[in-house]
C-alpha cells in the first residue's frame, strides 16, 4: 500500500513540476493568496495559511525553476522504481533505496538550511519507505534464494 502511496506521490511531483515550468511564481503567490484569504480572514494567526503566504511571496524563477527540475527528477525515479518494484524486479529495491537516501539527505540539508514542515514530512515519509523496500527487499531476496534450484556437487 505504502508503494502505491509512493507511486502517486511521484505522478503529483511530476504534476507540480510541469506546472512550476507553465505558471509564473507571481501567478503562484496570486492562487495562494486566494486560496488563504478566507482562513486568514477568520483567523489572521493561521500558521499553515500564513507559511504559504510567506513561500509564494518569495518565489524567484530561478527557484521556480529548481523547485520544477527537483518535482520532475524526485518524480521520474520514484515512478519509475515503483513500477519496477511492482512488477518484482528485484534489481530495483537496492537503486529505490539508494536513490531516496540521496534525496533524504538532500532534503535533510534543505531542511536545516531553511526549515520546512512540508519537506520535513515529505523526508519522514522517504525514510519509512527506504525502511519499509529494505524489509520487503530483504523478505524477496530470501524467497528468490530459497526457490531457486541449488546447485547438485553429484553432478
Amino acid at each position: 500500500m505504502s508503494l502505491i502511496l509512493k507511486g502517486l506521490d511521484g505522478v503529483l511531483e511530476l504534476i507540480g513540476g510541469i506546472l512550476l515550468l507553465l505558471i509564473k511564481p507571481e501567478q503562484i503567490g496570486d492562487l495562494v493568496r486566494l486560496l488563504t484569504q478566507h482562513e486568514l480572514a477568520r483567523d489572521p494567526n493561521d500558521f499553515l495559511a500564513n507559511s504559504l503566504v510567506h513561500m509564494s511571496s518569495n518565489l524567484s524563477g530561478s527557484g521556480t525553476l529548481f523547485g520544477a527540475i527537483y518535482l520532475l527528477l524526485h518524480g521520474l525515479i520514484k515512478i519509475v522504481l515503483v513500477w519496477a518494484v511492482l512488477k518484482d524486479q528485484l534489481w530495483a529495491y537496492p537503486w529505490m533505496i539508494a536513490f531516496l537516501l540521496v534525496f533524504i539527505v538532500y532534503q535533510v540539508y534543505r531542511i536545516v538550511v531553511a526549515f520546512s514542515w512540508g519537506l520535513v514530512l515529505l523526508t519522514a515519509f522517504d525514510i519509512f519507505i527506504v525502511w519499509i523496500t529494505g524489509r520487503e527487499y530483504r523478505l524477496r531476496r530470501t524467497k528468490n534464494q530459497q526457490h531457486s534450484p541449488a546447485s547438485n556437487p553429484a553432478e
